[in-house]
């Protein structure tokens, strides 16, 4: 699920990218938005989005409380699991022609969801690039706002938040973690059994293939193309002649993968582990502070850079409270509610706003924002490696399968 893709920064896409699709947004005029506000007013909007964490659903229930004394609007969250289950339900709506008053007025997606939404019409828009607070993004600064795994956004989806993936070591049993590719195959020889990664398709174990095969293939441009089998089998060849080296090093010898990111904390502080990963450069300061991790754990990221990418809010096509929906987006991508979800003792994630663009007084609360023990700052983060597109994901996770669950 993409979605666990949450909690990250992302701050410049230096390396190769697909070209960002051409954007003249015209802002919604002062008279169209009050009107908005106005029709707004009293609707309940049913926000699905991931329930799997208790900083977010708290996250969530604050902003709800925010938009009910600003703009009388009811804000619930509906909790999901699998956002793919939500877009399959928007798809048997519209095949059974409820096209007003469904079940969903917002929407926490990205990736292959967003695609999917976008090629069956069941998004409402374009809004996002009209909103009043979308002035604060920046897409040639933050590209991935615009470019969704790969796939222009063209208005379709809000950005509301940054992820990229950060490797977790303990200082003190680990000197010079490795930091490529290729010097990680050299630390999983030196230890054997004390290296692994999450079990495809956990989101962030999808990651890792993907990052592999971008520093393996020197970021094959095709990567950013829809996904061609023929084109497949050939830039995969190093990524499964690299993995078939690497598995019997593994932990248990590669016969057995870890369910998620979030199983690997354990391990790693247990000692079984020497290396995890997540999608949140702020998780380990956090693990540090629940007394999950010690505090010798810090993170790195890979020289050539790691996977970056954005999470964003979007509207169903049949959306009942479009209005109100189209309200809280907007609230959502303000400094002030950016700033609230930055802070790591509410969510750390990271903003999608420029700070180029926000007034002094907003860009320093940014700046004062505490990073955590264990948390890279935004220059240490260093190069942002682009998603390929959404297409690999599922092809990358099927031949995994295929290749070493059979």
């Amino acid at each position: 699920m993409h979605i666990l893709a949450v909690l990250a920064s992302l701050f410049s896409l230096n390396s190769y990218a697909a070209p960002l699709p051409e954007s003249s947004p015209m802002p919604i005029a002062n008279k169209e938005w009050q009107k908005i506000l106005k029709e707004s007013k009293e609707q309940t909007v049913y926000f699905n989005a991931w329930g799997g964490s208790q900083q977010i659903n708290d996250y969530i229930r604050w902003a709800a409380k925010q938009v009910r004394q600003r703009y009388g609007i009811e804000l619930k969250q509906v909790k999901v699991s699998d956002t793919a289950d939500v877009v399959s339900r928007l798809l048997a709506e519209k095949q059974a022609g409820r096209d007003t008053r469904g079940t969903v007025d917002m929407i926490w997606i990205n990736g292959e969801n967003f695609r999917s939404m976008k090629n069956h019409g069941l998004l409402f828009g374009p809004f996002s690039n009209r909103l009043p607070n979308y002035r604060w993004i920046d897409p040639q600064e933050k590209p991935t706002t615009e470019l969704d795994f790969g796939e222009p956004v063209e208005g379709l989806e809000a950005p509301w938040g940054m992820a990229q993936l950060v490797f977790i070591y303990d200082q003190y049993s680990v000197q010079e973690p490795p930091k490529s590719a290729e010097d990680l195959m050299k630390f999983a020889r030196k230890h054997p059994g004390r290296v692994t990664y999450p079990l495809p398709p956990d989101f962030v174990g999808t990651t890792f293939l993907k990052q592999l095969l971008l520093e393996l293939t020197d970021q094959d441009p095709a990567l950013f193309k829809p996904v061609d089998r023929a084109r497949f089998e050939k830039i995969t060849a190093s990524l499964w002649r690299y993995l078939d080296e690497l598995h019997p090093l593994l932990w248990r010898k590669g016969e057995t993968f870890p369910q998620n990111n979030l199983a690997l904390t354990p391990l790693l502080d247990d000692g079984e582990i020497m290396l995890s990963m997540t999608f949140n450069p702020s998780y380990a300061s956090s693990a540090i502070a629940n007394g999950e991790l010690a505090e010798s754990v810090r993170t790195y990221v890979n020289t050539a850079g790691t996977v970056g990418n954005t999470h964003f809010l979007a509207i169903p096509y049949n959306a009942h409270a479009k209005a109100a929906a189209q309200v809280v987006i907007n609230f959502l991508m303000s400094p002030e509610a950016q700033l609230h979800k930055a802070d790591p003792n509410v969510w750390g994630d990271p903003t999608v706003l420029s700070m180029g663009k926000l007034n002094t007084v907003d860009k320093q609360r940014f700046n004062e924002l505490p990073l955590g023990i264990a948390t890279l700052s935004p220059e240490a983060l260093g190069k942002v490696l682009p998603e390929p597109h959404s297409s690999w994901s599922m092809a990358l996770e099927t031949e995994w399968q295929k290749r070493y669950r059979q």
